[in-house]
């Protein structure tokens, strides 16, 4: 008898799982199918003038966006060009003025000496 409860059990069990698998495939039939697929062709096609419209448009603020940042980036760039210009430039005055300092210590050492 518990061989045979199992047996039922598993064949229904099994039988369910195909009846479910029946109702999801009425579920997509064809119709469903091609009505979904139309309105997805539908709503990316290209046909639509004011869609190009909008894409010209983000085109031309895209292009600005890249031309104002272009711009901001090489005006950083030459700051920062002016900044290591200035940063030499002090360099060499403090290299100078260190040899100036060192001449004027060698100048005091030899006067003692």
């Amino acid at each position: 008898m518990n061989r045979y409860s199992t047996a039922l059990l598993l064949s229904t069990l099994s039988l369910t799982t195909l009846a479910h698998a029946d109702a999801l495939d009425g579920l997509f039939d064809n119709a469903i199918v091609s009505s979904v697929s139309q309105a997805i062709n539908d709503a990316y096609s290209q046909n639509d003038g004011r869609s190009n419209e909008d894409d010209r448009r983000w085109d031309d603020e895209d292009r600005q966006q890249n031309s104002d940042e272009r711009r901001r980036y090489e005006d950083r760039q030459r700051q920062l060009e002016d900044r290591r210009r200035q940063l030499d430039d002090q360099q060499r005055q403090l290299d100078e003025q260190r040899r100036q300092l060192e001449d004027d210590e060698r100048r005091l050492d030899e006067e003692y000496r």
